[in-house]
C-alpha cells in the first residue's frame, strides 16, 4: 500500500479534540495531499476540510447525569459511526480523546482488521487504571500528549508515540504581560490575579463561593487588587455574576470577550492573539492565577505564571467516582498538570475540605507576592514548555502513516 489518498475516519467529541484533530489532518495532507478524512468533528475539522457524518456535539455530555440522558442519542450515533466505518474500510481509524465512545469503537473496528490509533491517552495514570486491557485489545497505536505517558503504555505493551502538547506550540515563550494588560484595560502597575473556577456548572456552583471569599481576604491584604474573571459563554456569565452578588468582591472583572476599545495592539513577539480565548488573555495580564484543576492549569504553566491549584467535588460525585474507578484516590499523589508532569509539588493544591477561603488566599497571596518564588516557577515551566514544544501535527501524522504502511492490528 501506498501513503497516496490514505482514507482516515477521525472521531473528535469537543472543542479541544477538534482543534487537535484539524492540526492532524493538515499534517496527512502535508504529506498526502490526496488524503481524505470524514466521521465526526467540529468547525476546525471542516476549516480543514474535513466530511463529517455527525456534528461534534452529538458527543457532548456534562456528566454522568447528562450522559443517562443521552445514551439513547450516544448508542444511535455509535452504532452507525460503526456501520460506516466497517462498510467503507478506511485505511485507519483515529480516535481523538472520547475515551468512553472511542475506545468502544477502536475496539470492534479492530476486531475487524481496520488498524485504530488513539490520540490523547486517557488519564489511567490518574484513575480508572484498569481501562489499560480495554487499551491493549482497542488501540494499534497510541498518541500521547506528555513524555512520562510513553513508558507507562510501552509497559503495558501498546504501541505509543510522543507527539508533544499543542498548547506548547500556540502559546508564547515570552508571555506580554505589558501588552495583554493594555487589551484588557487593566493598571500596568498594579498587582493582577485571574481567578478561573472553571467551566462547568458544577464547577462554579462548589468553587466560585471559595474563590470569591478568598479574593475578598486577598483585598483586604492589597485594596488596589485587580480580580479578572474568564468566562467561556453567557450562561456562564450569568451564573458567576449571580455568585458574585452573594460574594461581592470590589475590583473583580467579568470577562467575556476583549474590550472593543483598545482595538488591535501590537505586540513585542509579533503574535496575533486575536483569535486567542478570553482567559489565555488573562492569565498572559496576571501575576497569579487560582484555577480550578484541568487544562487551564497546565496553559497558566505555558504562560510562567505561579498559581493555586483548587478542586471540590460533591459527596455524591465522589461516591461514583470511587466506585467507576475501583479506587478511592488517584494512584499519583498530584492532581494539577503541571505538577504531574513536574513530578513533585512545584505549586500548592487544595483540594476538598482543605479548600477553605482563607487558605486559598494564604496560598494566593504568597503567588502574587512572593517574587523569588514566582521566579522559581516560571524558570521551571520555561523547561516544562521546551519539553511538550514539538511538532504535533507532524510527529501525529508520521505515526498514523506509519500504522496505515503496516496495517497493523
Amino acid at each position: 500500500m501506498t501513503t497516496s489518498g490514505i482514507r482516515a475516519t477521525i472521531v473528535a467529541g469537543e472543542p479541544s479534540g477538534d482543534l487537535l484533530a484539524a492540526r492532524m489532518i493538515q499534517g496527512l495532507q502535508a504529506r498526502d495531499p490526496a488524503a481524505v478524512a470524514a466521521g465526526i468533528g467540529g468547525p476546525a475539522m471542516a476549516r480543514a476540510g474535513f466530511q463529517a457524518w455527525h456534528p461534534m456535539d452529538a458527543l457532548s455530555v456534562f456528566g454522568y447525569v447528562d450522559a443517562l440522558r443521552q445514551a439513547p442519542r450516544l448508542i444511535r450515533t455509535w452504532r452507525d459511526t460503526r456501520r460506516r466505518i466497517l462498510d467503507q474500510r478506511p485505511d485507519v481509524f483515529v480516535g481523538v480523546d472520547a475515551p468512553d465512545f472511542n475506545l468502544r469503537l477502536e475496539e470492534k473496528l479492530r476486531a475487524a482488521g481496520i488498524p485504530t490509533v488513539h490520540f490523547v491517552g486517557p488519564s489511567i495514570w490518574a484513575w480508572r487504571f484498569e481501562r489499560i486491557h480495554q487499551i491493549r485489545r482497542a488501540v494499534s497505536h497510541m498518541l500521547v500528549l506528555f513524555p512520562f505517558e510513553v513508558d507507562l503504555y510501552r509497559e503495558q505493551g501498546v504501541p505509543v508515540t510522543y507527539v508533544g502538547h499543542p498548547l506548547a506550540e500556540l502559546i508564547p515563550k515570552s508571555p506580554d504581560r505589558a501588552a495583554a494588560r493594555t487589551a484588557l484595560n487593566l493598571a500596568p502597575n498594579r498587582r493582577v490575579l485571574a481567578l478561573m473556577p472553571g467551566s462547568r456548572e458544577s464547577e462554579l456552583r462548589l468553587l466560585a463561593p471559595r474563590f470569591l471569599q478568598a479574593a475578598q481576604i486577598l483585598r483586604r491584604e492589597d485594596p488596589d487588587l485587580q480580580i479578572i474573571v474568564p468566562v467561556v459563554n453567557a450562561q456562564r456569565r450569568a451564573q458567576f455574576e449571580g455568585i458574585l452578588a452573594q460574594y461581592p468582591v470590589p475590583g473583580c472583572q467579568v470577562l467575556g470577550a476583549l474590550p472593543s476599545a483598545p482595538g488591535v495592539v501590537p505586540r513585542a513577539d509579533g503574535l496575533d492573539s486575536a483569535e486567542w480565548p478570553i482567559a489565555w488573555h488573562a492569565m498572559e495580564a496576571a501575576d497569579a492565577v487560582l484555577v480550578a484543576s484541568g487544562t487551564a492549569t497546565l496553559e497558566a504553566a505555558l504562560f510562567k505564571r505561579p498559581l493555586v491549584i483548587s478542586y471540590v467535588i460533591s459527596p455524591w460525585m465522589r461516591r461514583i467516582m470511587a466506585w467507576k474507578s475501583g479506587q478511592d484516590a488517584p494512584t499519583l499523589p498530584w492532581v494539577g498538570l503541571p505538577n504531574i508532569l513536574e513530578r513533585e509539588f512545584v505549586v500548592p493544591e487544595l483540594l476538598q475540605e482543605a479548600a477553605t477561603p482563607h487558605a486559598l488566599a494564604e496560598q494566593t497571596w504568597i503567588a502574587l507576592s512572593d517574587q523569588d518564588h514566582g521566579r522559581r516557577v516560571a524558570q521551571r515551566f520555561a523547561v516544562l514548555h521546551d519539553t511538550l514544544d514539538r511538532d504535533t501535527p507532524g510527529l501525529a501524522a508520521n505515526a498514523i502513516l506509519q500504522v496505515c504502511h503496516g496495517r497493523a492490528a
